[in-house]
């Protein structure tokens, strides 16, 4: 038998899931400072500076609050940059697979760090840097070559990875004009997985690690959850301060949006074809793309694997993809069409993936706080959203 499924989460009760436009996306404030005071204590313990990633959150509505606590935000590209600076401010940490020239340009005027994936793009743009009229910080990102990883999509160590630079690559090279190298091997994870990955990298760049100002160790640290080991992430951190003396950073994307989201959903119809399908006003293809990806399976209030209650339905999308299925639930009463479901921790890589595929709405955009029950519909989209990323 499976676990129990979740219950309204605390402050985000029926009548608050009616009032909100189906399909919806809605953050919830209230749990959003609770990570963030979470984060704030281990920059507080170890001086270490974490950065917002934008790939995982980047709900631009929240910045004000993620701002109190956080030191910045690091960035994919020019527009997440740009949204990071404009919007967010403090720090901005930018890496990219490879840079265009013109973007490098635009980035120099708006980022505080430039990450480049390797020495040759390194060379290239470096006259563009020294030239720039502010100071911009360079590095590296590395590739430890050691994998924590189980789900090869999201392993930067898998065989053949493009992203990262290898320890034997460095030799010979001249590490003049830069001042820190970036890792990213971690997916969801508990220190533990930093802790063994981050003795690879004391190892492999043991010559160059007390030549540099500052060691970013990346994004997927699962620091908000409740059996993550934060002694043992600010032992990582005192360690590498004490060792080398550099500044550090991270940059949590999942960890700072974990357990704050939640996607509100309406069932439209109900088919039969030797099983009960209930048609939702979502997707998986547009709205939840990690449950084909990855896969994964949410969870659901009040719903259970299927069979285990008395009414069990195959959950899909109204795109016209034939896989556009989310999975199969049972519930204790039938579904029908007008019911709603709430599916839980969708606040993080949701919003930042959707698409407007066969010409599907993106769901609404909703602030909650369930301190005190106040509620904004932040952004509802239409057609002129779909039409306007066309031609």
């Amino acid at each position: 038998m499976s676990e129990a499924p979740p219950a309204f989460p605390e402050g985000l009760d029926p009548a608050t899931v009616a009032a909100v436009p189906s399909p919806a996306f809605v953050v919830d404030a209230a749990r959003l400072r609770r990570n963030l005071e979470v984060l704030d204590s281990v920059q507080k313990r170890t001086g270490a500076r974490i950065l917002l990633a934008l790939k995982g959150f980047a709900m631009f509505r929240t910045f004000p609050l993620i701002r109190r606590y956080l030191s910045g935000t690091c960035a994919s590209g020019i527009d997440e940059a740009r949204l990071g600076r404009e919007e967010f401010g403090g720090t901005v940490h930018t890496f990219a697979p490879a840079f265009k020239e013109e973007e490098v340009r635009e980035l120099l005027e708006i980022t505080d760090h430039l990450v480049f994936n390797s020495f040759a793009q390194w060379r290239h743009f470096r006259p563009l840097v020294e030239a720039a009229g502010r100071k911009v910080s360079c590095g590296l990102r590395v590739n430890p070559e050691h994998s924590e990883g189980t789900t090869e999509i999201y392993d930067p160590c898998s065989r053949f990875s493009r992203l990262g630079i290898p320890a034997a690559a460095f030799a010979g090279e001249d590490l003049d004009g830069l001042e820190g190298l970036h890792f990213h091997t971690l997916c969801e994870q508990n220190s533990d997985a930093l802790d063994r990955t981050l003795e690879v990298v004391e190892r492999k760049w043991a010559d160059v690690l007390p030549r540099l100002k500052w060691l970013n160790m990346g994004g997927g640290h699962h620091i908000t959850r409740g059996d993550y080991d934060i002694d043992r992430l600010c032992a990582c951190i005192d360690r590498v301060k004490q060792r080398y003396g550099l500044d550090v950073y991270l940059e949590p994307g999942e960890a700072v949006a974990l357990q704050t989201g939640f996607l509100v959903a309406e069932v439209v119809d109900i088919v039969h074809n030797e099983i009960d399908i209930a048609i939702l006003d979502t997707s998986a293809t547009a709205h939840m793309p990690d449950v084909l990806e990855m896969p994964y399976r949410p969870k659901i209030v009040g719903g259970y694997d299927p069979g285990e209650r008395a009414h069990t339905y195959r959950l899909a999308g109204q795109t016209c993809l034939a896989g556009d299925v989310i999975g199969d639930w049972s519930f204790d009463a039938p579904l029908r069409p007008g019911d709603r479901l709430v599916f839980t921790d969708m606040g993080h890589y949701t919003m930042v993936k959707t698409t407007t595929f066969n010409g599907i709405r993106l769901p609404s955009i909703v602030l909650h706080d369930s301190a005190d029950g106040s509620m904004e519909v932040v952004r509802r989209f239409t057609y002129a959203d779909y039409r306007d990323r066309l031609s």
